[in-house]
């Protein structure tokens, strides 16, 4: 077993339960795990239960112009995505870094990120819930110094496995609170790079409606506004799940223009925009189960639930 860091949170009876089953199922390939993510996702799929149904709202709501029969096959094939998520982070937990590190294939866009670290105003990478974002995260840390804004779980016992799990090269980890986001300004405004799921719900008062492939969509601002504010580069940023267990492939893709534009609106539209660029590479394997289109004042999800 290897060490962990230094600073790594105690855990609980429950989360070291938790820890060395994912070590164990970490010795898998990654083939036979996403195999059984998969079979997870297809099992979801089959009792119909409120997975299948938010997975099926959320592309009635976005494929509009598409046939019920293709909106079908696309919401069976997102649903097996879903359990390659969960499947995956045994490979990627479960064994130190340079064996996760080793399964990126290709990287599109490097030029990109190299180009924002040599300018040294700050970058902040944008990773949606899409592939594997626990990969980016690593290969990000590998090459420089990386905050990454985090929301604890709702369970509590799970907040320090998620920090050991992480914490396996050197992160600093900010909860989404006051004392964080201070943090990040500082992080920036010396240069830093920051990593934040740019499409993570907003608390209530935390956040505008956004167009996000045509319907509206709770937004964060806290994005926007640290670019506006510390002129930092963003970078959108995720790592496609390659067919058949073979790996990743990461892609970084330039942010859109306004998305540090002193008019809220139009910045978290930038942001939406800069979201939908990754998910239409990778379309399956964003997170379609995300309640992303509810609000406080408006919930499509009253029947899926």
């Amino acid at each position: 077993m290897n060490p962990a860091p230094i600073d790594a949170p105690r855990l609980s009876g429950p989360a070291v339960a938790l820890y060395a089953l994912l070590r164990l199922a970490g010795r898998l390939p990654l083939r036979v795990l996403h195999g059984l993510g998969a079979l997870a996702g297809r099992l979801l799929w089959l009792l119909h239960g409120s997975a299948r149904r938010r997975v099926e709202r959320n592309l009635s709501l976005v494929l509009t112009q598409d046939s019920p029969e293709s909106r079908h096959a696309l919401a069976r094939a997102a649903l097996a995505e879903s359990g390659k998520t969960l499947t995956e982070i045994a490979r990627i937990w479960g064994n130190p870094p340079a064996a996760a590190l080793g399964l990126v294939r290709e990287v599109r866009g490097a030029e990109l990120f190299e180009t924002a670290l040599a300018r040294g105003h700050g970058l902040i990478v944008a990773a949606p819930h899409l592939g594997c974002w626990e990969v980016l995260n690593y290969w990000l840390a590998a090459r420089t110094p990386l905050a990454i804004l985090y929301r604890p779980p709702r369970v509590a016992f799970l907040e320090p496995l998620l920090r050991r799990a992480r914490g396996a090269l050197p992160v600093e980890q900010v909860r989404a609170e006051g004392a964080g986001v201070r943090t990040l300004y500082k992080r920036l405004a010396a240069g830093g790079v920051v990593g934040i799921l740019p499409d993570q719900k907003p608390r209530q008062g935390e956040g505008v409606d956004a167009p996000f492939f045509g319907a509206p969509a709770a937004t964060m601002v806290l994005l926007p506004r640290l670019a506006q504010r510390t002129g930092a580069t963003v970078l959108f940023a995720f790592a496609e799940r390659l067919p058949r267990g073979a790996g990743y492939r990461l892609h970084f893709l330039p942010a859109p223009a306004q998305i540090a534009d002193a008019d809220t609106a139009l910045a978290c539209a930038a942001l939406n925009r800069g979201v939908e660029d990754c998910v239409r590479r990778a379309f399956t394997q964003y997170q379609w189960h995300y309640k992303r289109y509810s609000s406080d004042a408006r919930n499509p999800y009253a029947q899926a639930d």
